[in-house]
């Protein structure tokens, strides 16, 4: 797979302001909720941009590692990290189809908004990675776009939400509406899963207590587990940053100065 193909390294001070808006801090909160995190977890954050995410549950938990494609969002998370004081997160630049973590070296595996970039199959490599390295008992908190372009009332409505908001804007949204129509066309265009895929999805991958959130607009959240009781975490944080640290050029070990 081509470096960062979504071209994210340009795009970070834009989605910096995606992030700061009400709604996606109102989904942060909520992914933080449904992760229910604890000092002794072991966290990894997969697509985790400028660090939505990761910065919010770092002050809870033992560890986090940031994973994301695009090295300069890893370089905006860490130095969102060093001005908060986090001195335990780790930033990964990596694909989440493929990472470079050990088996059963985290016990909360999360994500946001990242998802929806890969299709069908990428979503399943992805979900098929995220439980390898959850530990037995391990939790998955995924939120994303969760429709798709078709009759169904809901994905009508979300369809029509989006068309009237984008022509509330003026020429500019018309033309937003014209590209996204190119895109669709040409195959290009983002690839949300409804509700009804991850479940499947989740558990054609081994996972249990599978269930989907819908919130408001079209995002949605999925929970699940992977099967068995986890055992005791001591000593083993340390190891999955070791893990992470030694993978590649670009991974950063801890953040000095202690999405």
């Amino acid at each position: 797979m081509a470096r960062d193909p979504y071209r994210w390294d340009e795009r970070v001070e834009a989605w910096e302001e995606v992030v700061e808006s009400e709604a996606f801090l109102a989904i942060r909160d909520r992914i933080v909720e449904f992760a229910e995190p604890r000092r002794d977890d072991i966290v990894v954050d997969l697509g985790a941009g400028t660090g939505l995410l990761a910065l919010a549950l770092a002050p809870c938990v033992a560890t986090v590692v940031a994973v994301d494609i695009s090295e300069r969002m890893l370089e905006r998370l860490d130095v969102g990290a060093a001005a908060d004081g986090i001195d335990n997160l780790t930033t990964l630049e990596a694909d989440l189809r493929r990472l470079p973590l050990e088996d059963e070296s985290a016990t909360l595996v999360v994500s946001n908004y990242a998802f929806h970039h890969l299709d069908d199959a990428g979503k399943e490599l992805a979900l098929s990675e995220a439980r390898r390295i959850l530990r037995p008992g391990g939790r998955l908190v995924v939120c994303d776009m969760m429709f798709s372009l078709s009759l169904d009332a809901r994905d009508r409505r979300l369809v029509f939400e989006k068309v009237v908001a984008m022509l509330r804007r003026g020429p500019a949204g018309v033309v937003r509406i014209l590209k996204n129509a190119g895109r669709v066309v040409a195959g290009r265009w983002e690839q949300p899963a409804p509700p009804e895929t991850w479940e499947r999805m989740l558990a054609a991958r081994g996972f249990e207590d599978v269930r989907v959130e819908l919130l408001e607009h079209e995002a949605a959240i999925a929970v699940a587990r992977r099967p068995g009781l986890p055992p005791a975490t001591g000593g083993r944080a340390r190891g999955v940053r070791a893990a992470a640290s030694g993978t590649r050029r670009a991974t950063r070990s801890s953040v000095r100065g202690g999405r």
